[in-house]
């Protein structure tokens, strides 16, 4: 598989973060990785040395789901929501909230997923409670964390699409 380009990060609004990433699969493989906790638990994970014991998806407007990562110390970050949008294999809408929450309230997070010539891009639309909340959140390191990710996302759908 060829790797992709890196993410790209703009702030199209006061509020709003939008994340941009090509993966080189078919974005029903994309929706799977996802939404299928045996698959988000692969890539999912931000920086090196971070793992999900916990994922929850209850796919279904309506259901919740719940994810809790734990650092190589033991540091644990949990965060939860609730779908609003799902539609199969290119939408994902959900709010989140962070245990600790350092985003400033509720977010709404809104995936989707394009396919061309066997490729897709994934848009996620991060909107926060306020200008703040976006700006503090940018600087997490979340572009680095979510890159680190999206490389894993990559090898696993390498790992698919050759099974």
């Amino acid at each position: 598989m060829t790797k992709t380009a890196a993410l790209q990060i703009a702030t199209p609004t006061d509020r709003e973060v939008v994340i941009t990433r090509v993966v080189a699969a078919p974005r029903g493989m994309v929706f799977d990785a996802h939404t299928k906790p045996d698959l988000i638990q692969r890539w999912l994970l931000g920086p090196p040395g971070w793992t999900m014991p916990v994922c929850e998806i209850d796919l279904r407007v309506g259901g919740r789901y719940r994810y809790v990562w734990e650092s190589a110390d033991g540091h644990k970050m949990g965060t939860g929501g609730t779908f609003t949008e799902i539609v199969r294999p290119s939408r994902i809408v959900a709010t989140q909230l962070f245990d600790e929450d350092w985003t400033g309230g509720e977010t709404i997070v809104s995936t989707e997923i394009v396919e061309k010539d066997g490729k897709s891009t994934i848009t996620t639309t991060v909107r926060y409670a306020s200008r703040e909340a976006r700006d503090a959140a940018l600087q997490t390191g979340m572009a680095q964390g979510m890159e680190a990710g999206y490389e894993r996302l990559d090898d696993l759908l390498q790992e698919t699409t050759h099974a």
